[in-house]
């Protein structure tokens, strides 16, 4: 009996060596100046890429659970839920200015100790990937914004004129401030949602948004950050006109059917190093076309390599 118990555990052993060798991973909290735990989570080989989830207010795990986590082959993924998002906790000094959302990330780069990195987001993530581009160039090796709104308001008028498209409504975009637009958006939403088709502003593909729901039913969070963000002014600005300030190498991966952030949303973007792969899908291309989306991004990466910055 005992030498059975020896072979399990050695067998244990020798696949928990085998698995290190092929990816590296760790999870852990990181405790920001003002006390608030942040969720990291680390695996695969290559240079660090910092993943930005959306939302506002979700979390990192459904991106990585379904097919992300094949970028981990060339990279160094870090998956991390935004404060107030996920397993993260909600922030200590009530703060989530995009100041403190910045500073957030720098505290991740710098824990990995990482001089430069790699940002990706998507969605919502953009704004607080390209605030932090933008504030932080020389910790930037390339921004890879993915199916991601730098602009807000515009984001949500797109989503109100589809869900026109869809429903043969008029909800009208109001011209004023973001809560009645807010107001607006909910009030298609829901209309939409009586219909079942919710679904249709991510993905044509039911069965998708699916399974992203059964992951993010998961989700232990409370949406501290959600409640927040459309009372904060600088998540509404448009930062596309900013777009031309940034010299750094930029890829954007879009959707041609992306009705969340808008089919031609790239169209406004004026980076001076920046490429644009339209790929067949909606909102959530990493699983939609995984196969293209990854492919596009290692091209990148190689790209980058070649022609540092």
């Amino acid at each position: 009996m005992g030498s059975i118990k020896y072979a399990i555990v050695l067998l244990l052993v020798c696949i928990g060596m085998h698995v290190q060798g092929q990816t590296k991973m760790s999870d852990s909290l990181l405790t920001a100046d003002d006390g608030t735990r942040l969720f990291v989570k680390k695996s695969g080989n290559g240079p660090i890429c910092i993943f930005i989830h959306g939302g506002p207010g979700a979390w990192s795990k459904s991106f990585e659970e379904l097919k992300g986590k094949n970028l981990e082959t060339n990279l160094s993924m870090v998956y991390y839920d935004e404060r107030g998002c996920g397993r993260s906790e909600k922030s200590a000094s009530g703060d989530y200015s995009l100041e403190r959302m910045v500073k957030d990330i720098d505290l991740i780069r710098k824990h990995y100790g990482a001089k430069k990195v790699y940002l990706m987001s998507h969605s919502f993530g953009g704004i607080l990937a390209f605030n932090y581009a933008l504030k932080h160039p020389d910790h930037v090796k390339g921004l890879i914004l993915a199916n991601s709104t730098l602009n807000m308001g515009y984001s949500i008028e797109s989503q109100i004129h589809y869900i026109n498209s869809i429903l043969k409504t008029d909800f009208t975009v109001p011209d004023s401030t973001s809560a009645s637009l807010m107001s607006k958006f909910f009030e298609a939403k829901k209309m939409l949602s009586q219909e079942d088709l919710n679904y249709k502003i991510l993905s044509d593909n039911k069965a998708n948004i699916e399974l992203v729901d059964e992951i993010d039913s998961q989700n232990p969070g409370d949406f501290d950050f959600a409640k927040h963000v459309f009372s904060i002014d600088d998540y509404w600005q448009d930062y596309t006109p900013l777009t031309a300030q940034v010299k750094l190498p930029v890829l954007i991966i879009t959707g041609k059917k992306d009705h969340s952030i808008g089919e031609n949303h790239y169209l406004s973007f004026h980076f001076k190093n920046g490429k644009v792969r339209k790929i067949n899908g909606g909102h959530i291309l990493y699983y939609e076309n995984n196969q293209e989306f990854i492919s596009s991004i290692f091209d990148f990466i190689k790209e980058t390599k070649q022609n540092p910055s």
